[in-house]
């Protein structure tokens, strides 16, 4: 009977060890992965604005809390554009300049997307890029999935007789900045 007595107390110990290394080798927690947020930002021509992403990380990570600052914007990618209109007048015999345009923004992505259409212009040789949204008739700040915006613009610019005002405008290329 000692005989039998000892197998179960060993099968007992056995099993106890079992299930003490089971519980704490800890390999659950290792393969443990959460989703976070990063908030992010960046600047374009003195604006701030945020863009957050997501990543899996282990469970023992702690949060990010405290906003990382980007060094490029991210752009819509699969983004396309058609250019409707694009006029500038130099003078419209009102003292004033004008600028009007339509551009097709196209999302060919199976989500809608949140952002701003940057243009950059060549202007009598000097490059530069801002995004009108702000001024637009029509700003496009959320293309739709598979499918399109048309930005609209229509501005007159008082000449300023000190500076005079351009003679020609020519649109050189839109790109997507992605916001939240």
């Amino acid at each position: 009977m000692g005989d039998m007595k000892n197998k179960v107390n060993q099968l007992l110990g056995l099993l106890l060890i079992c299930f003490l290394f089971v519980n704490c080798s800890g390999s659950e927690n290792e393969d443990c992965t959460k989703t976070i947020t990063i908030p992010q930002f960046y600047i374009v021509n003195g604006q701030t604005y945020s863009y957050d992403t997501t990543q899996e990380v282990p469970c023992d990570l702690p949060d990010i809390e405290e906003p990382q600052q980007i060094d490029s914007p991210p752009e819509l990618e699969n983004f396309m554009y058609e250019i409707i209109q694009f006029e500038f007048i130099p003078d419209t015999g009102n003292n004033t300049s004008r600028l009007q345009f339509e551009i097709k923004l196209i999302n060919n992505n199976n989500v809608s997307a949140n952002g701003f259409p940057y243009l950059t212009i060549k202007s009598d040789g000097l490059e530069f890029s801002t995004s009108y949204s702000s001024e637009a008739t029509e700003p496009c700040l959320r293309l739709p999935a598979n499918s399109f915006c048309i930005m609209t613009f229509d501005k007159e610019y008082p000449i300023d007789p000190n500076l005079g005002t351009p003679s020609s405008m020519e649109l050189l290329e839109v790109v997507y900045y992605l916001t939240n």
